[in-house]
């Protein structure tokens, strides 16, 4: 019998708008560790991606992730956000703008809202901030950092937490080309070093190629099945 598959999702979930209705229905089965949803907008790539990670709540889910069970309606289980130890980075990386550097990827480690003190730190804060350089930079504000810095913020404050996996939502498409360029790189090399699955949502098929992903091509809230 060979080895569970990496990614095993199945979700479903009806969104209403007025008269309009989204339906989405995925099924996707993979042995690989990095995996990405492709696809036009709207076809519902975020939307899977906030379902997995249990922002969102689905109709009916089944989720497992490296052999980790996080939600299955089947069996009434669905484990909530901060248990599923899933690092998320969103396009717009989502940093909580009245927080350092510190002291937001000190957050993700913290119960509760109460916000971190400004010299928060532990060796988990301290080593990602020295992973991606943000040491000299540890003190400013989000409003104050260059787009390089913010998204080494959000994926320092995603990685702080040792995750069981990566959730991307399209974590390049702000920045300029050469920027993209460094941070794939960057990212490529982390990954090797970590071994953590990864799910990136991208449109641009570069991502695909340097980051090694494999690709579920998604349209109208379902995997697009390739011709013959």
């Amino acid at each position: 019998m060979g080895a569970d598959p990496v990614w095993f999702l199945q979700l479903r979930r009806s969104l209403h708008q007025g008269a309009a209705r989204f339906d989405l229905d995925l099924q996707v089965t993979a042995a690989g560790r990095r995996l990405a949803l492709v696809g036009p907008s709207g076809a519902g790539k975020t939307q899977a991606l906030k379902l997995i990670a249990g922002i969102d709540r689905a109709d009916a889910a089944r989720v497992r992730i490296d052999g980790h069970w996080l939600e299955d309606s089947e069996r009434g289980l669905r484990l909530p956000p901060q248990a599923r130890r899933l690092g998320v980075v969103f396009q717009d990386f989502a940093l909580f703008p009245h927080l350092s550097v510190r002291q937001n990827i000190a957050f993700a480690g913290r119960r509760g809202w109460r916000n971190p003190a400004r010299d928060a730190g532990g060796p988990a804060v301290e080593r990602w901030l020295s992973a991606f350089g943000l040491a000299p930079v540890a003190e400013l504000y989000p409003p104050q950092l260059s787009g390089g810095q913010r998204q080494r913020t959000a994926l320092a404050r995603a990685l702080v937490t040792e995750p069981r996996a990566l959730l991307l939502d399209e974590p390049f498409a702000a920045l300029d080309r050469g920027l993209r360029e460094a941070l794939r790189a960057e990212l490529r090399a982390l990954l090797a070093d970590l071994a953590l699955p990864m799910l990136l949502i991208t449109h641009d098929e570069e991502d695909l190629r340097v980051l090694d992903a494999e690709p579920v091509r998604i349209e109208a809230g379902r995997v697009r099945r390739e011709s013959p």
